[in-house]
């Protein structure tokens, strides 16, 4: 059985952004929002809204900024009912460059955020709300997040904040089943007006499961990448999670074929998904940015090592 409430948000081209600096061009960009318009997924994050004063774009791609004009570009004569969304990150985004929703092809912006920082991403959430977008708070790193700061900072969410959705983020993916119900639920007797979002990182390989447990205790809002690209081990798979739902408005065949012609040849250029040192960081609720290094570096298989250097073991 489906819940109709259930809304889809595919972070391919963001998450994905991740691994190669955010330079995938229009046309990968665009076969992507056409398989996604065609599956019926709801919503579709293209990248970053980032300051180019604190980001020089002559290091990253164009999807590290989004400007209007090149998301138009990718969008344009594509009949979609897939709405765009961009995320911005607190204290990264120039917010006098971002026009009002009537003058941007934007539906959504959701803001990024430690519980440390809550009070920033209101006041951003809060001005996006002004100019005309649906919003989201995404409470970043939640594994390590205190319980108390976190029962203030929902709290704060719920009586301040124009967030329609608010996002637990397993950003280094070290939840498990339980803990993902206990925030789920945690989050539902606070947030009386929110809708409650999870995304999802698979370095255990539970990305899958734990959407389906925050979506068996009613959250509404469900991240997942296209064959699960993404940073590291990457995300929750969107052809998985469209498979479960079971809701007749998906096709789920517009992804594989997008997979098979995209995808494949991607998994040949770049690197992600379950390795065993992004495994070993989720296990141990760490950042995975030493998995990464570890996997440029020459001693990429040297997964005993690299777990007792993280335990701070002494080695022989």
């Amino acid at each position: 059985m489906f819940r109709e409430k259930i809304k889809v948000f595919d972070c391919t081209i963001r998450d994905g952004g991740l691994i190669n600096n955010h330079n995938f061009d229009d046309k990968f960009v665009r076969e992507v929002y056409k398989a996604l318009s065609e599956a019926g997924v709801d919503y579709m994050e293209v990248g970053y809204k980032n300051s180019k004063r604190l980001f020089s774009p002559k290091d990253f791609g164009k999807w590290k900024f989004c400007e209007d004009s090149d998301i138009e570009k990718v969008v344009s004569g594509i009949k979609s009912k897939t709405k765009i969304s961009v995320m911005v990150d607190v204290d990264r985004v120039d917010i006098e460059d971002i026009k009002p929703k009537k003058e941007s092809p934007v539906d959504m912006i959701r803001v990024a955020s430690y519980v440390k920082d809550i009070d920033k991403a209101i006041f951003l959430v809060n001005h996006f709300a002004d100019k005309g977008y649906e919003t989201t708070v995404n409470i970043m790193a939640i594994s390590r997040a205190l319980d108390n700061e976190l029962t203030e900072a929902l709290n704060q969410l719920e009586k301040e904040s124009r967030a329609q959705v608010i996002y637990i983020v397993d950003s280094f993916g070290a939840l498990y089943q339980e803990t993902t119900e206990f925030l789920v639920k945690k989050f539902q007797g606070i947030l009386k007006t929110k809708e409650i979002g999870m995304h999802a990182h698979n370095n255990q390989q539970l990305a899958f499961s734990n959407t389906i447990e925050a979506i068996i205790h009613n959250a509404n809002f469900v991240d997942g990448t296209v064959y699960g690209l993404g940073r590291a081990a990457g995300n929750c798979p969107l052809e998985l999670l469209i498979g479960f739902l079971k809701n007749p408005k998906f096709d789920i065949r517009p992804i594989l074929d997008l997979i098979s012609k995209e995808f494949i040849p991607l998994r040949g250029k770049i690197e992600w998904g379950y390795i065993i040192p992004y495994a070993i960081t989720g296990m141990l609720d760490e950042h995975p940015k030493s998995a990464i290094a570890l996997r440029n570096g020459d001693k990429k298989e040297s997964y005993r090592e690299f777990y007792e250097s993280l335990l701070g073991e002494d080695l022989d």
